[in-house]
């Protein structure tokens, strides 16, 4: 199963871009706290349902899917792992962390009785 909940700061503006297929992809940058320091995690977030709201420092919750994709630039051929998100939403906005948390736990499906808890 690949489930992702990211928690973390926008490092940078998100980047809005149009693919030739009509869809739109919204690019983000998370960082989030390491016992070592920071990470930076790329997210891709494809048709938001609108506008987004947020820029540099605004913290959001992320839930989405994990994915490594493979390119070729100059001759070589690369690859980045990113975070392709389904939902992203404010940090602060408790409600809605709590309905991203239990969307992702409905995900994992039927759980042993108090194999989850609240949180």
């Amino acid at each position: 199963m690949n489930i992702v909940i990211l928690r973390g700061v926008l490092s940078s503006a998100p980047v809005l871009r149009s693919l030739a297929s009509g869809s739109v992809v919204v690019s983000l940058e998370v960082t989030t706290p390491l016992d070592t320091g920071t990470a930076s995690v790329p997210v891709a977030w494809f048709d938001p349902p609108s506008e987004v709201p947020w820029g540099p420092g605004d913290e959001v919750c992320v839930l989405g899917t994990v994915r490594r994709r493979f390119f070729r630039s100059g001759g070589v051929t690369q690859s980045r792992t990113e975070v392709v998100a389904t939902q992203v939403v404010a940090a602060g906005n408790r409600r809605q962390v709590q309905r991203l948390l239990q969307r992702a736990v409905s995900r994992l499906g039927p759980q042993p009785e108090g194999a989850l808890r609240s949180v």
